[in-house]
């Protein structure tokens, strides 16, 4: 147990201090008896009559021999009395005495002689009952044991806050050895802890008598060395009389459990960090960006995500020993120059990188199981990188840990996530492979799920351009121009269309529509209506009678809903008939005039069935433009659609233009941050009519 001669000063006391009964001595019952050179009784405690059974008026004058000891032990006792006497040396021990009641008492003994100025000599007798006394001496033993191998840092202080005793655990623990505690105070002996708080926490003990239990200290706030983790409990320390004796402190290391926990709460972060950022869209690229970097540094310094070439392709999953053909989608790298150097070693995003059988990666895709170096050597590199050039710059990096984990979903290898150490000086452990593989799992869903949403996007895109007018003719006495653009990477092509119908006597069928809905089907619902139109077109119907027959068909479509609007322009009679299911209303452009929104009926959207259509009819001059376009033009999430209509009569109210011009601006100013639908756009100008065949 840690001590020093380093005590605190004494505090001379103001006056007699009383002291409740209970103390040590009240527990041991040391008794007091006094005997002149005769042998006689001349003094007796009250602890001696609580020993012995004897009063003082029994004991006093009596020869102590007869009265206490057993006949069988006189002589030797009477020995040592006169050894005692004679030489004036104490003498300490264990002998039977006899109590009042006849039995026999083992007591723990000590005798002196005193000397008085008269030259007369007595010998002064302490003496208590043995059992009691090693009963004290046990505790008091065990006590010190404890204190001394405990694994626990103990320390007392004293109501003036100042170490009486600290044990070695504790001097570990503060790196502060015994003496350089004792007799000083907390901030004293440890100056970077957090002073303020502890005191008030020792003081409130102190003055309360309630412990404090178990309080969390992490770095210096308890006075430990950097990183350590502790359990601070504080007790007050009361005799058994009351007085309060000073306090006791009580100090676990719970570093390695603390750090655990935070461990394992880092990785939970990880892994829900992962659920919310991997798999924003349904792009592949972004989604392995995605993994990459929430991997990197948390996890690892430099992460690449890789896809076999033949999963995007399609073909069938090669097996065995056979070398391995990635695409690379994303590389993430900390920030540091290690880990850039390290990060300069992957393949170039987008490129495809072909890995011969005995490279580690390829390992990974074709077993399906996890490759761990924990410790990477010089021999190591090779194996890593796809080429000496690349393991070169590993190795100049300092890549000394090395993970990769197959992306699996849905029992197919997808490709592998490759994870390097470089800057972050702990090697991969068993708990990173295991994490590493989470997260890889977790990625791996969405980036099927980008897969498929990309092949599927591309088969609906090109069954889309099929169904659309390759290159619509230019009808008898009017100039066309028209846009189709997709919806962005992140949603699906949807069934947006236009059409320029030629009719007999020089009129022309001008069609916009929008399926509702994304997707294959869209595209499919898209390309029957739009031969519908076309066939329509052709008899010379009014647009109210066109959109009632494509409502028939849209009814029988599986519960497909579709707007459109319908114009039939004849340029020769100067006239338009325009109706609409449910459309944005087309805009009249006129030479010298503001352009509006046609005031049109709005119609039932297409699907709905049974509803009437109405056509409107107006004049057209040499000129006039009509544009026409779906919502995927204008409408926005955050902005009303009046104020996007208004937007779109802005651009187009300005000086005369090219249709294709006006095409390109307004793509550009209103689809700049809106490709979440496809557009359909189709602008129609009369001009000066000449008779089919004329020169």
């Amino acid at each position: 147990m840690g001590t020093s001669d380093a005590l605190p000063p004494r505090q001379e006391p103001a006056g007699p201090v009383a002291y409740p009964p209970g103390s040590l001595l009240d527990k041991l019952g040391v008794a007091a008896v006094v005997l002149d050179d005769n042998g006689r009784i001349v003094l007796w405690s009250r602890q001696a009559e609580a020993l012995f059974g004897w009063t003082a008026a029994e004991a006093l004058g009596r020869l102590a021999a007869p009265l206490l000891v057993a006949e069988q032990h006189r002589k030797e006792v009477l020995g040592l009395f006169a050894h005692v006497m004679g030489e004036g040396r104490s003498w300490a021990g264990v002998f039977p005495a006899l109590h009042k009641d006849g039995s026999t008492l083992l007591l723990e003994f000590r005798n002196m002689r005193l000397d008085d100025q008269h030259g007369h000599r007595y010998a002064l007798g302490i003496a208590t009952d043995q059992r009691v006394l090693r009963d004290v001496e046990r505790h008091l033993a065990l006590s010190l044991q404890l204190i001394d191998r405990s694994p626990i840092g103990l320390a007392v202080l004293d109501t003036d806050l100042r170490y009486l005793m600290v044990n070695p655990a504790l001097e570990r623990m503060h790196g502060l050895p015994a003496e350089e505690h004792i007799g000083r105070t907390v901030a004293e002996a440890l100056p970077h802890a957090d002073v303020t708080q502890i005191e008030a926490d020792l003081l409130r003990v102190l003055a309360t008598g309630t412990p404090l239990l178990d309080q969390l200290a992490v770095g210096l706030s308890g006075g430990t060395v950097p990183g350590q983790a502790q359990l601070v409990s504080y007790y007050r320390l009361d005799d058994p009389g009351g007085r309060v004796l000073g306090l006791a402190v009580s100090v676990v290391d719970v570093t390695d459990r603390h750090r655990a926990i935070e461990e394992f709460r880092r990785r939970m972060q990880l892994i829900a960090d992962a659920s919310v950022h991997i798999g924003t869209t349904l792009d592949l690229d972004q989604t392995a960006r995605e993994l990459a970097e929430v991997v990197v540094p948390r996890l690892a310094d430099v992460a690449a995500v890789d896809v076999l070439d033949t999963v995007l392709q399609g073909a069938p999953p090669t097996t065995g020993d056979e070398d391995a053909v990635f695409r690379a989608l994303a590389v993430a790298a900390a920030r540091t120059p290690a880990a850039t150097e390290a990060a300069a070693a992957a393949d170039p995003t987008g490129q495809i990188a072909q890995y011969d059988a005995d490279r580690l990666v390829t390992r990974c895709v074709r077993t399906g199981d996890p490759v761990h170096l924990p410790h990477v050597g010089a021999g190591d590199l090779a194996r890593i990188a796809r080429n000496e050039k690349a393991a070169a710059l590993l190795g100049r990096a300092g890549v000394h840990s090395y993970i990769a984990v197959p992306l699996i979903a849905r029992g197919e290898v997808l490709g592998a996530l490759d994870l390097k150490r470089v800057s972050n000086p702990e090697p991969f452990g068993e708990d990173d492979v295991v994490l590493a593989a989470e997260l890889a799992a977790r990625a791996a869903v969405c980036i099927d799920n980008a897969r498929w949403f990309q092949r599927e996007r591309a088969t609906v895109l090109t069954l889309q351009r099929n169904l659309l007018p390759q290159r619509p003719q230019q009808p008898v006495g009017m100039e066309v121009a028209y846009r189709y653009q997709p919806a962005g990477a992140a949603s699906q092509v949807g069934g947006d269309w236009f059409d320029v119908v030629p009719q007999s006597g020089g009129a022309s069928a001008l069609v916009v529509g929008d399926v509702m809905g994304s997707g294959i089907n869209a595209a499919a619902a898209m390309g029957q209506l739009r031969t519908a139109s076309r066939t329509l077109s052709g008899l010379g119907l009014d647009p109210a009678q066109v959109l009632e027959h494509l409502d028939q068909t849209a009814s029988g479509l599986d519960q497909m809903i579709a707007t459109c609007v319908y114009a039939v322009c004849d340029p020769a009679a100067g006239l338009c008939r325009v109706a609409t299911a449910g459309h944005l209303p087309p805009v009249l452009m006129r030479p010298g005039e503001r352009p509006v929104l046609l005031d049109l009926p709005t119609g039932a959207p297409l699907g709905v069935g049974g509803v009437p259509f109405e056509s409107i009819g107006m004049t057209l001059a040499p000129g006039d433009q009509l544009v026409l376009y779906t919502d995927g033009l204008v409408e926005t999430r955050d902005e009303a659609i009046d104020v996007r209509l208004q937007a779109l009569i802005a651009l187009l109210d300005g000086p005369r233009r090219d249709l294709e011009e006006t095409c390109d601006l307004l793509l550009t100013a209103l689809r700049e941050d809106n490709d979440q639908d496809d557009v359909a756009l189709l602008i129609a100008r009369v001009g000066p009519y000449r008779e089919p065949g004329a020169p």
